[in-house]
């Protein structure tokens, strides 16, 4: 009938819109037809000719519907056609900017944008045989490589010896376990555990010899003691060394041991001393190491729980109810044993030989046994890509990474390509059945975006994008359905969307009930070994909040309307931007720690429990997760990280409670920071060192993708940096003074901390520096200040700029804009660039841009150099702020506490995308304040963070990088102008440089060891085949070489024998003209040579291939003679080659050589990093900067503090 229907999976219902809406759709749909026939064109390998005369005819219908109803992307477009399935598809046939303007039509119309599929049937070597079966069957799948090479499994086995490895956990069951697994897989992960079961089933079958022998060569060396740092409350640690080192240091009576014991819980992850009260009469633990009102034992329980010491003291308020309050002197003291326990422990630990043994060894099994892979991906063939996109080597590495390694963190720099490496990863997982359907989970502002590049990258893709409207209350079950129905190669929704997918109250159930009998558990424990009360109650309090949840789930009717995560048939999500689920709740016993959330985010919940679903529908294989920023405020961060992707390698390795992993790699303090609710403050803690770290990060390294700007070398402007110093005022001088006076006090403590502490003197100090008129307005202003030094530099670049329209960002986080008449930094600094003369409207603030749409219009105008200067804080203007097209120059007028900061601010600047070839980096700094200083430590931990995420011998110890406060001693030092800090931070700039360039060394040596056992194994074992098929096939030549008078041996095709050469040649090219398909079809034989010809559709010619041992390939031309010549040539040119080949092996066996000699080279520079690093160590101790204090803040007391013991009851009135 020719009228308008719209079909939803088989429901067909007619579609009422007005006459044109009908005809705008109607020219769509042609448009749509024309686009899908050319895509099936291309993937078919259909002739040139039909391919071009389709896209002819998209030309014209796209022409013609484009003089009637404009660009398909406009909004009247938009609203008639996006309900259908193929919008995105049709959207992505126009390229546009960033503001979504028309810059050109897509390469569809002109060129072919899908790479077909290339069947090989036949390889020479087992080496070129192993990287196809790689690349098509992502196994060593030894069926297809012996009918590929048509060699039997033993002549490959012997061929790729030390290049395959027989797994000895295949027991006849190909799906449980592989039968052979390539090395760069077999020779990583638990190496130890492999090398022993490699050892047992070597004893039994000699075919596993050469397993025991390679995985000999690739054994961690292991660590001494000197190396481990152990931690007094360390989980991995067996209680009974805790509970000789306790009775060791205080003497304990021999009548009392028998009733103290020291019990870990592995259910709580806590640490219990029974019977700490029953050694009463003990000097050493009343006196020495304890206080009158808390002794020994009950300190070091606190310890082994990571807790510093609290003591309180309680009286009553007006309604007579009792409340704590911090006794301050007595917690200093206590704090103080505390520490001095821990130095005991550290001189203890090591000092016996047997039990350093037995530490040292437990420890390198249970942590230092893993080599993480390296993979790569340069087999894999990418069936369907647009062959005008070429993929970045680190690009296909991190492919092979999703497609061979398990669970996956893509944690790349911004312009890195992630988008494209995840839209490859589903589409060759689809297709080499290793999953079924991709859920792309993206921020919610990026779904088109997501779909127009997943279509540029892939224009085959069936995909389907969710639009807001999709997810209102009506529409969401009809759009599950489409998912749950549809066979997608991937779905698009946002994050919030995402969350709207519940996981089926039945599955909520089974991990709530799994949790509530791991509290039962719990607490049946503690009872058994009397464990303390507030245990107890935490647990019972844990178990009452599950219950809830459970009757919640039960109260729920089940709702039939609701589809449920699981109904959705998706086997593996891609969650873009996944620092935004950082959020994840850990039971903690410590205080209020930095970087972990003790609220959980429901988001966050609702992503881990899909996470560990899909962990046990793949076996750890479902989940990818991208990001820029793994870690962006704390090393914290990993952990959380690990706990959505390593689920399983953490509750092994005994480190899921988030306390085992904190005393298994880190150290640390109280600090003191500004309560939330911006009143007085409050305890925080905050990790001071992190250590232990190269057994941390290859843990963490299984997962993660590591590829920094330095490593990318991106196409990026060159930045030039600039120190701009000025003098202090005579007022900052005397102010600096003060600071020093009231951090004395603070130490002291005569004064409390809501009044005065170590945090608000450091900011005061960072004001200071900043401007004195922020610390009290009346001050005068200065003329060699930041301010009016910084106004100075932006308006001579605006001056110089002016041609081009440059623009230039300042960032300032300690101060805003009021707009109440108040002094600030901003005004300020605007007043001083309108007196030079820049006009007003090419000033603006990021703060004046209230909503999003107005960010994108400031940023709009900045990009065309309407706005030429930007102030703003790194919260408004870092992340996200892509205005960096006329960027010329950026300027920090105060430092920014976290590294992670300093990295957002440049990247506005130090951006793809900007088209000044070199940009200027303007940093501001007052003389003889904590500027300096900052701006070192903050660098100085940028470089750390670098240094350990990326390279394979991190530092074994570093600081954290979550810090708001300087320290009592730095404060000092920097105030009173020592000279020992400035050796100490030119000493800190080159032992850091020496700790690089000796990490640098090590990864270099690390890189060719990996060369010596993956790369260079590979290549001479491919080499050697080469050369033995050469030598075989010259054989065979020989003796089928059988030359007439004129010198031609004859051929035979299609059973006829020629002997003439005309007559062979013409016969060949007759045979070319009958050819109809692509498939290779036999041909004859020539000299010895099995003949078939081919048609190949790419390179537009005919084949012929010649196989001996190896296979030799000719293209033909129109030529009789000079076709049969160049087979003649190809022949010949054997011995030529095979020299090449022997020459080819000949270097690389010197390569090896030359591999194995670096390798065996120390570090050049090694006694001078030794000699540099003590003499910091000493400078450190004498500025006492070497230790972090804890810092008391006065505060109600929290859940499970000590109380105080009943001797002191004189205390509590």
């Amino acid at each position: 009938e020719g009228k308008l229907y719209f079909r939803e999976n088989s429901l067909m219902r007619p579609v009422s819109v007005s006459a044109t809406a009908e005809q705008r759709i109607r020219g769509l749909i042609g448009i749509r037809d024309c686009v899908r026939k050319l895509i099936e064109y291309q993937t078919e390998d259909y002739p040139e000719a039909m391919i071009r005369a389709e896209q002819t005819n998209l030309n014209t219908l796209y022409g013609s519907f484009v003089k009637k109803y404009g660009r398909i992307n406009s909004r009247t477009n938009v609203s008639a056609f996006s309900a259908d399935n193929a919008y995105y598809l049709l959207s992505s046939l126009e390229v546009r900017d960033s503001e979504g303007n028309f810059l050109r039509k897509a390469d569809m119309f002109t060129k072919r944008t899908i790479r077909q599929r290339v069947t090989v049937t036949s390889v020479d070597t087992a080496s070129e045989a192993l990287a196809l079966s790689l690349a098509e069957k992502a196994k060593v799948d030894m069926p297809y490589m012996m009918e590929l090479t048509r060699k039997d499994e033993d002549a490959i086995l012997s061929d790729l010896r030390g290049v395959i490895f027989l797994n000895p956990a295949h027991d006849g069951n190909e799906d449980v376990a592989h039968k052979y697994l390539p090395a760069d897989e077999y020779l990583s992960g638990n190496v130890r555990e492999k090398l022993r079961t490699a050892r047992l089933f070597a004893e039994k079958d000699e075919r596993y010899a050469v397993n025991v022998q390679s995985l000999e060569a690739v054994q961690p060396v292991d660590l001494t003691a000197g190396e481990i740092t152990v931690r007094l409350g360390a989980a991995w640690l067996p209680p009974d060394v805790i509970q000789d080192f306790m009775f060791e240091l205080l003497r304990t009576p021999y009548i009392h041991k028998r009733n103290i014991k020291v019990h870990y819980s592995t259910y709580t992850g806590e640490w219990h001393i029974e019977g700490k009260s029953q050694d009463k009469t003990n000097v050493r633990s009343d006196s020495t190491f304890g206080t009158e009102r808390i002794n020994a034992y009950r300190i070091i329980e606190e310890t082994l729980n990571l807790r510093d010491v609290r003591i309180f003291d309680y009286k009553y308020d007006r309604d007579g109810r009792k409340i704590a309050v911090l006794n301050a002197k007595q917690t200093a003291i206590a704090q103080g044993k505390q520490e001095q326990i821990k130095q005991e422990f550290a001189d203890w630990i090591w000092a016996d030989p047997n039990c350093r043994e037995r530490l040292t060894t437990l420890y390198n099994e249970k942590f230092n046994s893993i080599r993480p892979r390296e993979y790569d991906g340069s087999h894999l063939n990418f069936v369907g890509i647009n062959p005008e996109i070429t993929l970045r080597p680190h690009q296909v590495n991190a492919i092979a990474h999703i497609l061979y390694g398990g669970n996956t963190l893509l944690a790349h720099t911004v312009g890195a390509g992630k988008t494209f490496e995840m839209v490859a990863a589903a589409q060759e997982s689809k297709r080499l059945g290793l999953c079924q359907k991709s859920l792309f989970v993206v921020p919610n502002h990026l779904t088109e975006q997501w779909a127009a590049e997943y279509l540029q990258l892939y224009p085959a893709a069936n995909i389907l994008v969710a639009t807001k409207k999709d997810f209102e209350t009506k529409n969401r079950k009809r759009f599950c359905s489409r998912i749950a129905t549809g066979d997608y190669d991937a779905i698009i929704i946002g994050h919030s969307q995402f969350e709207k997918i519940p996981m089926s109250p039945e599955r909520q159930r089974f991990i709530l009930e799994q949790q509530k009998q791991e509290i039962l558990d719990g607490i049946q424990e503690l009872k058994r070994n009397n464990g303390d009360n507030f245990s107890v109650k935490q647990l019972e309090r844990s178990k009452k909040s599950i219950q809830q949840k459970l009757e919640r789930l039960n109260d729920q009717s089940r709702k039939d309307d609701v589809i449920t995560f699981e109904e959705l048939g998706v086997d593996r999500i891609f969650v873009d931007e996944a620092h935004m689920f950082k959020n994840l709740a850990a039971f903690t016993k410590m205080r209020n720690v930095a970087g972990i959330s003790q609220t959980e985010a429901q988001k966050s919940s609702d992503l881990y429990m899909k996470c560990r679903y899909l962990d046990e529908l793949t076996g750890g294989r479902g989940v990818v997760f991208a990001t820029g920023t793994p870690i962006s405020n704390s090393m914290v961060e990993l952990y959380t990280m690990q706990k959505y992707l390593q689920y399983s390698t953490l509750k092994e390795k005994g480190l899921l409670h988030f306390d085992a992993w904190a005393s298994t790699f880190g150290e640390t303090v109280t600090a003191i920071e500004l309560a939330p609710e911006g009143t007085g403050y409050r305890s925080k803690t905050r990790f001071a060192k992190f250590f232990n770290l190269p057994e941390l990060m290859s843990m963490f390294k299984e997962i993660a993708d590591i590829q920094t700007a330095d490593m990318l070398k991106l196409p990026v402007p060159e930045a030039e940096y600039h120190n701009v110093v000025s003098q202090p005022s005579e007022q900052q001088k005397e102010i600096v003074a003060s600071l020093s006076e009231r951090a004395e006090k603070v130490r002291n403590k005569q004064v409390d901390s809501n009044e005065d502490n170590m945090l608000v003197i450091t900011n005061d100090g960072r004001k200071l520096a900043l401007d004195q008129r922020l610390i009290n307005p009346m001050l005068p202003d200065s003329d060699t200040g930041k301010v009016a030094v910084c106004a100075e530099n932006v308006y001579n670049i605006w001056e110089r700029t002016a041609e081009k329209k440059s623009t230039q960002m300042v960032f300032v986080d300690l101060s805003t804009p009021h707009n109440d008449g108040q002094f600030n930094v901003y005004d300020d600094l605007k007043k001083k660039l309108l007196d030079r003369g820049i006009p007003e409207s090419e000033i603006a603030y990021i703060h004046d841009a209230k909503t999003e749409a107005a960010k994108k219009e400031l940023f709009g105008k900045v990009r065309s150099g309407e706005i030429r200067v930007l102030i703003g804080s790194t919260q408004k203007m870092g992340a996200g702020t892509n205005a960096q097209r006329k960027l010329i120059a950026l300027h920090h007028m105060d430092c920014p506490w976290r590294p992670s900061d300093l990295q957002q601010r440049e990247g506005r600047i130090i951006r793809q995308g900007n088209e000044n070839p070199k940009v200027d980096i303007y940093t501001y700094v007052t003389e003889n304040t904590f500027d300096s200083y900052l701006y070192q430590l903050v660098e100085g931990k940028q470089k750390f963070i670098g240094q350990i995420m990326t390279s394979k011998s991190p530092v074994r110890s570093a600081e954290d990088i979550d810090e708001t406060a300087l320290s009592y001693a730095e404060i000092k030092a920097l105030c009173s102008g020592n000279p020992h800090i400035k050796e100490k931070m030119d000493l800190d700039i080159e032992v850091q440089k020496l700790k690089l360039l000796r990490s640098s060394h090590m990864s270099q040596r690390y890189a060719l060891e990996d060369k010596l056992i993956h790369s260079f194994l590979m290549q001479i074992a491919s080499t050697r085949q080469m050369i033995d098929g050469l030598q075989s096939d010259m054989v065979l030549l020989k003796e089928n070489t059988h030359p007439n008078e004129t010198g031609f041996s004859p051929m035979v095709i299609g059973g006829h024998t020629f002997t003439e050469k005309k007559a062979a040649g013409t016969a060949l090219l007759d045979v070319c003209n009958t050819l109809t398909g692509t498939d290779p079809v036999p041909l004859g034989s020539y000299r010895g040579f099995q003949m078939t010809l081919c048609f190949d559709s790419f390179e537009k010619l005919f084949k012929i291939s010649m196989q001996g041992a190896l296979t030799y390939k000719v293209g033909l031309g129109a030529d009789v003679f000079g076709n049969i010549q160049r087979m003649d040539n190809l022949l010949e040119s054997m011995p030529t080659r095979q020299i090449e080949y022997k020459e080819n092996l000949k270097n690389l066996e010197i390569q090896v050589e030359n591999a194995k000699q670096e390798v065996a080279k120390p570090f050049p520079r090694e006694n001078e990093l030794k000699e540099k690093s003590a003499r910091l160590d000493q400078l450190n101790i004498l500025l006492n900067m070497d230790k972090r204090e804890n810092e008391i803040v006065d505060g109600v007391q929290d859940e499970g503090e000590i109380q105080p013991q009943r001797e002191s009851r004189d205390l509590e009135r």
